[in-house]
């Protein structure tokens, strides 16, 4: 919007300086300080509000770490805090004309309200059990299903939508529609469904500490601005040996916007935390970070770059697994971990929290830069 109006008084009246904002790098530094100082300033007074409506976290007796009871009553739903910090600098800064821009808003808004529905069941209508199981399920996987359809049969795309990078392979890409091109979307489609609803739910595990989910959202938010940048260029996607896609470079601007949320949240979610993200963020950026991966087509490097939320997601799955399996054999459930996820298995051996939040921050770093480093590395 304010990139459009600046390009229109650059054409029409010749203003000396504003072709600078014809620059993907500009505009994407505009919208990382713009989503930081939205969610500063605004952030503060929607907390207030939260508090005033008495929308706190409700801690679960049975959790068992007494450093948690002190958390009851922290205003929770702060996720709203970050969807409008990213929401604002958008839609001034990116291209409207862009369809990557709309189906990137798309999936944050759209997960952003399936999260904010199970936040309002259980601050509002007192439900610990929030938005049942199947419902929340249902939302994801039509996110990831609309998504799925318009990059798969969107004209734009159709040279390369059913390819993807191989990482550490050079001259190497996976096609989906190995059975057949009239088939490709059989594969395609539920892959995208699959990434949008296991990236959004491994960020909400991750979501349990002060200052961990948003800071290593930061911190791929920045390695896939990174991504997005270079494949949006010819030359620097030709050199680099990646799948040229033409637009994508909108995407770099969106992800300086994430990143300067995120920071900006930090202000208040750091430990000992004023305000809880919820479901309403934690599903947004999970499904936001996989969105953009798969329009990226850089998928297969989530493993990697989402090395900590998988760690999170395996540890929650091998330790119900195993007590599940352990109680039908032994009639006794046994755990591998203290608590899952594994943040509170090392809250459980005595870590204090801002100790775990700032290792796992240097882990999801040193993947960070490790999926960086594969544009080279092949």
């Amino acid at each position: 919007m304010l990139y459009a109006l600046l390009d229109w008084l650059r054409m029409e009246y010749q203003i000396p300086g504003l072709g600078a904002f014809g620059y993907i790098t500009v505009r994407a530094a505009m919208a990382a300080g713009m989503a930081l100082i939205v969610s500063i300033i605004f952030g503060k007074k929607i907390i207030r509000w939260l508090q005033r409506m008495q929308l706190g976290e409700t801690i679960r007796e049975d959790i068992g770490l007494d450093g948690h009871k002190a958390k009851a009553g922290t205003p929770s739903m702060g996720g709203i805090i970050i969807i409008l910090a990213i929401i604002v600098p958008s839609l001034l800064w990116m291209n409207l004309g862009n369809i990557y821009t709309w189906l990137i808003l798309f999936v944050v808004i759209s997960l952003g309200a399936v999260g904010f529905i199970d936040d309002y069941i259980k601050i509002i209508k007192k439900d610990k059990d929030g938005l049942m199981g199947r419902f929340k399920l249902i939302g994801q996987i039509s996110v990831g299903l609309i998504l799925g359809c318009v990059l798969y049969f969107y004209p734009s795309f159709s040279d390369y939508n059913t390819i993807t990078t191989v990482p550490f392979l050079k001259d190497a890409n996976l096609n989906y529609a190995f059975l057949g091109e009239s088939l490709g979307w059989l594969i395609y489609i539920p892959v995208v469904i699959f990434i949008i609803t296991g990236v959004s739910n491994a960020v909400n595990l991750t979501d349990g500490l002060d200052g961990l989910a948003a800071g290593t959202t930061a911190i791929a938010g920045m390695a896939l601005g990174l991504l997005a940048y270079v494949s949006g260029r010819v030359d620097y996607s030709g050199y680099l040996d990646l799948i040229f896609l033409p637009g994508v470079g909108e995407l770099a601007i969106f992800c300086a916007a994430l990143v300067g949320a995120c920071f900006g949240f930090l202000w208040y979610n750091t430990y000992p935390a004023q305000v809880f993200m919820g479901d309403t963020g934690s599903l947004a950026l999970g499904g936001t970070i996989g969105a953009i991966a798969l329009m990226v087509h850089k998928e297969l490097l989530l493993p990697v770059l989402c090395g900590v939320f998988m760690m999170e997601t395996l540890s929650v799955i091998i330790q119900t697994t195993y007590f599940k399996y352990t109680k039908k054999k032994f009639g006794e459930g046994r755990r591998v971990f203290l608590m899952a996820p594994i943040h509170h298995h090392f809250e459980k051996q005595g870590w204090a929290e801002p100790k775990i939040v700032v290792r796992f921050w240097i882990i999801a770093t040193m993947l960070a830069v490790i999926t960086v480093v594969t544009l080279k590395l092949r």
